[in-house]
């Protein structure tokens, strides 16, 4: 099973992924864990891979095409996923754990800042959450699904470790919330775009382009915050 994890800090994996499960599995050569630095991808000599958002608000957006450049250089096996870690995304599950164990390779692109520009969405397949919560990155969530994926592939774990698994898989369990608890709402991001205004690739020998939407580009503050509103995840 392979796993590569697009990221800009590709530092933060280096200690998780030299221990225990993870550790041992790579030894076994059941896995094989990779990093690519985005920031490899990039097209100036300062490895910009973020830039304002269009249509104006907080915060740096992270541009499409260093992703897809990422991407384009990774080979592919038959059956891989590319996923995008994003908290609007599906919840992260113990039966998504053991469906991704069936496969020969996840991709995993770990956001930053204010999100991937919108324009992503064309090259993965789905985008998942670990929780109803915000992180400041991808990282963890990438870790996190690694592992519970890792503990399903045949010959990683020991047998008391695999009776624990089956328990849970089993769902012999239950977990109780006790006191009143504190109830929120998360508003998720609407999508977000950033420089190139348009976005040239190639697909199957064919050139293709993505374009921000030209409502973004209006510089009607009102208009675009409708816009972003209905379009809020």
């Amino acid at each position: 099973m392979k796993f590569d994890i697009l990221t800009i800090f590709p530092n933060i994996f280096g200690s998780y992924v030299s221990e225990s499960i993870l550790w041992r599995a790579q030894k076994k050569k059941l896995i094989k864990i990779r990093t690519h630095n985005l920031r490899d991808a990039a097209k100036d000599r300062h490895k910009t891979i973020d830039d304002k958002p269009y249509g104006g608000g907080p915060g740096m957006v992270m541009m499409v095409e260093p992703v897809y450049k990422t991407l384009k250089k990774i080979k592919k096996a038959k059956k891989s996923q590319v996923i995008l870690l994003d908290p609007a995304g599906r919840q992260f599950s113990q039966k998504m754990a053991e469906k991704f164990s069936q496969l020969d390779q996840l991709i995993f692109i770990c956001g930053r800042y204010e999100g991937v520009d919108a324009r992503v969405n064309k090259f993965i397949d789905q985008k998942i959450s670990i929780g109803p919560y915000v992180l400041s990155g991808g990282e963890l969530p990438a870790l996190t699904i690694v592992e519970a994926v890792t503990r399903l592939i045949p010959g990683v774990l020991g047998n008391k470790e695999s009776l624990l698994e089956e328990t849970f898989s089993n769902n012999s369990f239950k977990i109780q919330s006790r006191g009143r608890g504190t109830k929120f709402k998360i508003n998720y991001e609407y999508p977000q775009y950033t420089r190139p205004e348009i976005f040239a690739y190639q697909e199957k020998g064919k050139k293709k382009k993505l374009s921000v939407p030209r409502i973004l580009l209006s510089g009607n503050h009102q208009v675009i915050g409708e816009w972003r509103r209905k379009h809020r995840k």
